[in-house]
């Protein structure tokens, strides 16, 4: 499936550790010659991060993208009214907010961008890492595995010594995700080796 053309939100919460791996994905997407529509939390804005300063990360995505950011929920609620995404991207996609999505908390400019796009039927494709996904966010995970017009970038556990609740996205496998998604089918298999 070609993705050009294909109008794209790519919606970004704080895990800033993956920001970088995130960034390299978001430059294949723009190769594909797809519109990204960039989206951060409140968190990626105000968050002090060993990573980087926010406005550095706003800075090189809408340079990779063309696109001013959103960064307000006023901004991100057109989303549903105008109807112009193919598919809404969380990427990466934190236990906070995999708990506020599952349980219908729409107070950042990504939870309300996701709210607005799926009340459009179209897909919302999660790119999850979170310190606890096989712990306490192992529950919302399951509602949101359970949910209509919801998919994931395939997951598995990166520090199983060190960090043995942890599980983040296999980024590299983003644009078949998105592929997938957009033909409303998970890709197989959702857990894998990372």
């Amino acid at each position: 499936m070609s993705l050009k053309g294909k109008k794209i939100g790519i919606a970004f919460t704080g895990s800033f550790c993956t920001f970088n791996n995130a960034f390299n994905e978001l430059k294949k997407l723009v190769k594909e010659k797809t519109l990204i529509y960039p989206i951060f939390s409140f968190n990626t804005q105000t968050v002090k991060s060993r990573f980087g300063e926010f406005k550095k990360y706003v800075k090189e995505v809408e340079s990779i993208t063309k696109n001013k950011a959103i960064l307000s929920i006023e901004d991100s609620e057109p989303i549903g009214p105008k109807n112009f995404l193919d598919i809404l991207v969380i990427m990466p996609c934190t236990g906070n907010t995999i708990a506020k999505l599952a349980n219908a908390i729409t107070d950042t400019p990504v939870l309300m961008a996701a709210k607005a796009h799926l009340r459009n039927q179209k897909p919302l494709l999660i790119s999850i890492s979170t310190n606890d996904a096989l712990g306490m966010s192992m529950k919302n995970i399951g509602v949101l595995l359970n949910t209509k017009n919801i998919y994931f970038v395939p997951f598995g556990q990166d520090d199983y010594k060190n960090k043995p609740n942890s599980m983040v996205a296999d980024v590299k496998l983003l644009i078949p995700s998105i592929e997938k998604a957009l033909k409303l089918e998970q890709i197989q298999p959702i857990i894998k080796q990372i």
